[in-house]
């Protein structure tokens, strides 16, 4: 029976999420119609639902860390096929500059701000079908869960991230934050082989990180610092991510590094935007490198599926345990919401 609508997650005010229906859009010669079988609630997702991101406009059919299987394939696309497992990666025109080297999209093909036809915003990624251009998939491995399946594009930003860090084997760096970024990054850290430190104030966080072998430095008990200093002989980290943003943790970062040459990357958003408090003398005499990541670019999809499909980082400790149908999205972003959770999975 050929698939003719589509049912999808909205947000359509502050803290409302519903389901509505569409008819599906018809095929290309270079897409492919996937069954959606996995989406994650993305911080972004729930921020605008708490009301924090209400720029990115209503309605918004959000979400992008998403899974699938394939159903059907356009005439010219050569390397799916129908029952292939694929993740989301970003939806692009594939013929501006950028897509040909792959690092982005100079026409923003589809984003938060670009608007469908028919009125709606978003990746359509909380649907139970989608249509997607071939090249925004990536095969991954049959027997993988579908909500992991779906960490590839979060997963794919920590790669980017590391890159611009320029970690090296043996270094030391200090992941602050455990949360699911925070982990993310220091599992990839980790395969990269670095001497991983996460330092976190919530406990059940710092539990998830110690079940994981990491290092841990519990912020409440210990001056982070200073437990630095002395897990790395009064020398400091040679890197830092951030995978919390605040104004405390900004300045802090700058004394956890080491005082020569230390890199400090700021992985993670929040809202109001926090500050940072230095002078440009402290970053030139302490040759400071303090670096921003965003999103990720088609290379970085790719070494994030790998990891992933050959379980080099692991993050079935990073969903949590009640998993939600498309009905009760509504009930799934007040989930995730919540402080202290991992992602929060909706299966379509």
């Amino acid at each position: 029976m050929k698939v003719q609508k589509m049912r999808f997650g909205v947000l359509t005010e502050k803290g409302h999420a519903e389901v509505r229906e569409r008819p599906l859009p018809d095929m290309g010669p270079e897409e492919v119609l996937v069954k959606q079988d996995a989406c994650n609630i993305c911080t972004t997702d729930y921020q605008q639902w708490l009301g924090q991101r209400e720029g990115r406009g209503y309605p918004m059919a959000s979400g992008h860390e998403s899974s699938g299987t394939v159903v059907e394939v356009g005439e010219k696309v050569q390397d799916l096929k129908p029952g292939d497992r694929v993740s989301l990666a970003y939806v692009t025109c594939g013929i501006c500059d950028s897509c040909k080297r792959g690092t982005g999209c100079d026409n923003n093909a589809i984003g938060p701000k670009k608007m469908s036809p028919d009125g709606y915003r978003g990746m359509f990624a909380f649907a139970d079908y989608a249509v997607r251009p071939a090249r925004a998939l990536i095969k991954m491995r049959q027997d993988l869960d579908p909500s992991e399946a779906a960490f590839m594009e979060p997963l794919a930003a920590v790669v980017k991230g590391l890159s611009k860090l320029k970690v090296q084997p043996l270094e030391t760096v200090v992941v602050v934050g455990a949360g699911t970024m925070g982990l993310l990054n220091a599992q990839a850290l980790r395969a990269l082989g670095c001497h991983v430190i996460v330092s976190e104030l919530m406990d059940n966080k710092i539990e998830v990180a110690r079940a994981m072998g990491f290092q841990v430095i519990n912020g409440n008990k210990v001056n982070p610092v200073e437990e630095i200093k002395k897990l790395t002989g009064g020398k400091g980290a040679d890197a830092a991510v951030l995978a919390v943003a605040s104004t405390y943790v900004n300045n802090q970062a700058l004394e956890l590094v080491k005082a020569l040459d230390g890199r400090i990357l700021y992985f993670g958003a929040a809202y109001p935007a926090p500050q940072i408090q230095i002078d440009s003398n402290v970053i030139h005499y302490r040759r400071l490198e303090l670096i921003g990541t965003y999103g990720a670019d088609l290379k970085d999809f790719c070494v994030a599926a790998d990891m992933l499909n050959q379980r080099v980082v692991n993050v079935s400790k990073l969903i949590e345990k009640k998993r939600y149908t498309l009905d009760n999205i509504q009930e799934a972003f007040a989930e995730a919401a919540t402080p202290g959770k991992f992602r929060v999975s909706v299966l379509l």
